[in-house]
């Protein structure tokens, strides 16, 4: 028995529904106590907060026990719900509970009395929401993964929707829950073919089918369009930049950090799991749309000015690169390379984990920045570390994970991505010996980037002069705000210090899709983490980073010791221009210019030229996704054009009705006779 699995294995399937039903119970709790404020902030969801480390405690032990399954009395007479709690949902679990607890506690300190809907209703969505995606991961049969997947994206939607008085946070919602069906049509026909005519939608039936290779290909590709709607990869991406900036932060924390990988583990299940034939383009299919999702969102997201869309199109390009991950590893399973296989799918596991846990703080520091300034944009953002110490602190763990800088998780996570690429020498086709090199020159660009992407958010922010007089008067996070940013942070550090227990985590999983693991090498490596031998490349964080607590031990005491009273105070060089103001410090706009400039294909913009008649002359740029107006808004028209045209058929007229009728009836007799 595993150190972590101290149960029995019957049990842990159990503990799970338990959490499930204290969530819907505490949300029941919620609508009982619809406007009592208090109640709800600071009982109801701390108990939510409680469901979800019990829920991380039992899935930490569940993750190295044997799969267990069971038939719930839920459901139709002939289509009961059945569930089962494998490895792979197991670390599932591990992310919902560790991330949903701390984004728990910190919404329990975020809510303010009188804003959008009523608490109690919030609750209830919120605890349905985390139920559901707990439930999805549990599914093991066709019909309740797509009732608790509808019930994932509706509870969603009206977390989304929370300030509905707004009309461009409606019209964000209505834009989510337009992709989330669409996509989740793909995933109804997905497992329409994966039963192969059977009539049995269980996951256990769709197991044992060996589909042909046409008819694999589209189911995988069904899945990819459906799943990859949820998960916003291009060109389904458009709701993701205007619904997570819409809903309040702490359920943009949940949707960017929890919602999105459970989209991406329906690609895993599905993938890896489900179907049993592996070709080898569709690895290289998912790695060019990640890598190209990537690509777009963290371009997209050095030139945004709101920060909440900021970070929205660095989830996007997060999102691209685990993509790219699981995409390589399919390429390298499909060649039976299971060494390598095991590598790239590691790598994209610890991506989804370490992002969950760092986008997650990010958002909710964005909430306790908007709270205390009231201000979203950056443009009227700046110098809020003085005012705010212990939040920019906390921020910065999440931007330098962010970032993918030793010695958080987002480095690690990024670092055996590298090396997962670079190892590709054998693969038996001399374009893709090509093509894989070239796609690792790629994710090197686009971490650089993402880190550029982040020197601009916490610069503009937190350091500088204060762009608007009412800064001066911002408070910091609360209590409640600070323990559940707190422990997100502890996830940050913890994922970066501690990789071969990570590893050893990841390892039942990716034993389970693609039939190997790195737990082994990583044990016999102790403190140093080695992706495939010593010779090729090695890190050891813990070594890292006494070499930086070293290093400003040294400087501080140098300064002490040596300079102690020598030094004074005093402005930055100004360039002989003693009259420094806030407006002469660089801008977000001014950060994102070169890269603007650099990629303006990707960007439709709009200039706004300022004229000698206005009373205060401004130049503005607009930067526009121009997918909304190559595709969008065309299949926009035509959808209303052919709607007119269907409802020319609506005369009103009951003899019309009647005849439209008759002439279906007699095309369907003359079809059956023939």
């Amino acid at each position: 028995m595993h150190p972590l699995n101290h149960l029995p294995n019957w049990v842990h399937l159990d503990w799970v529904l338990v959490v499930v039903a204290a969530w819907l119970l505490i949300g029941v709790l919620g609508i009982l106590a619809l406007r009592r404020f208090r109640l709800v902030a600071v009982l109801l969801f701390p108990l939510g907060a409680c469901c979800s480390v019990l829920l991380l405690g039992v899935a930490l032990s569940a993750v190295f026990a044997d799969p267990q399954v069971a038939v719930l009395p839920l459901g139709l007479p002939q289509l009961p719900f059945h569930v089962r709690l494998d490895s792979l949902s197991a670390f599932f679990l591990v992310l919902i509970g560790g991330v949903s607890a701390g984004v728990s506690v910190f919404a329990a300190g975020y809510f303010r009395q009188g804003e959008g809907t009523a608490p109690g209703l919030i609750c209830l969505e919120y605890h349905v929401f985390l139920a559901s995606i707990a439930m999805v991961v549990l599914a093991d049969d066709a019909y309740v993964f797509m009732v608790v997947w509808e019930t994932m994206a509706f509870s969603s939607f009206f977390l989304v929707m929370a300030n509905h008085r707004i009309p461009e946070i409606r019209q964000a919602g209505y834009l989510y829950m337009l992709v989330a069906h669409i996509g989740a049509l793909g995933v109804l026909l997905c497992f329409g073919l994966l039963q192969a005519n059977t009539g049995d939608y269980t996951f256990a039936a769709m197991r044992q089918q060996h589909l042909t290779p046409f008819w694999g290909s589209i189911a995988f590709l069904l899945a990819l369009f459906g799943f990859g709607a949820k998960a916003g990869i291009l060109p389904l991406h458009v709701w993701l930049p205007e619904a997570h900036p819409a809903a309040p932060s702490p359920f943009s924390a949940l949707m960017s950090g929890v919602m999105l990988k459970i989209a991406l583990y329906g690609i895993l299940r599905v993938g890896f799991d489900l179907l049993q034939t592996r070709i080898w383009w569709w690895g290289v299919v998912l790695m060019v749309v990640g890598l190209a999702t990537a690509l777009l969102g963290v371009v997209f997201s050095t030139v945004q000015v709101d920060m909440k869309r900021l970070l929205a199109y660095s989830s996007i390009e997060n999102i691209g690169l685990i993509c790219a991950g699981m995409g390589l590893s399919l390429l390298f399973s499909s060649y039976g390379m299971k060494a390598l296989a095991a590598l790239a799918l590691t790598a994209a596991l610890y991506h989804m984990l370490s992002h969950a846990f760092f986008k997650s703080l990010l958002f909710c520091s964005t909430g306790a920045v908007m709270h205390a300034t009231g201000e979203r944009s950056l443009g009227k953002l700046g110098g809020l570390m003085r005012t705010m110490p212990w939040l920019a602190w906390a921020t910065l763990v999440g931007t330098l994970a962010c970032a993918g800088l030793p010695p958080f998780g987002g480095f690690i996570a990024e670092w055996l991505l590298l090396q997962s690429f670079l190892f590709t020498t054998g693969l038996p086709s001399a374009f893709l010996d090509m093509l894989v090199p070239v796609m690792a020159a790629l994710v090197a660009l686009i971490a650089a980037l993402s880190g550029y992407t982040m020197v601009k958010y916490f610069g503009v922010i937190f350091l500088g002069q204060p762009r608007e007089e009412k800064l001066a008067q911002a408070h910091d996070a609360g209590p409640w705000e600070r323990l559940g940013m707190a422990w997100l942070v502890a996830g940050c550090v913890l994922l970066g210090l501690f990789p071969n227990q990570v590893i050893a985590l990841l390892d039942p999983a990716t034993r389970i899709l693609v039939g190997a693991g790195l737990a082994h090498g990583a044990a016999d490596s102790a403190w140093l983490l080695v992706p495939v031998s010593m010779e090729r490349a090695s890190y050891a964080p813990a070594l890292f980073l006494l070499g930086i607590l070293a290093m400003m031990g040294l400087v501080f005491v140098l300064v002490r010791r040596v300079y102690h009273g020598r030094l004074r105070r005093v402005p930055p060089w100004d360039c002989g221009f003693p009259w420094q103001t806030a407006r002469m410090q660089d801008t977000a706009e001014g950060f994102g210019q070169p890269i603007r400039q650099v990629f303006e294909p990707l960007f439709r913009m709009r200039r706004h030229l300022p004229s000698a008649f206005d009373a205060q002359p401004s130049y503005q740029v607009v930067v526009e996704d121009p997918l909304w107006y190559w595709l969008y808004l065309p299949l926009a028209r035509l959808v209303e054009r052919t709607s007119k045209l269907i409802g020319k058929l609506q005369q009103g007229r009951i003899a019309v009705y009647l005849m439209y009728s008759f002439v279906t009836l007699i095309v369907v007799l003359l079809v059956v006779t023939r």
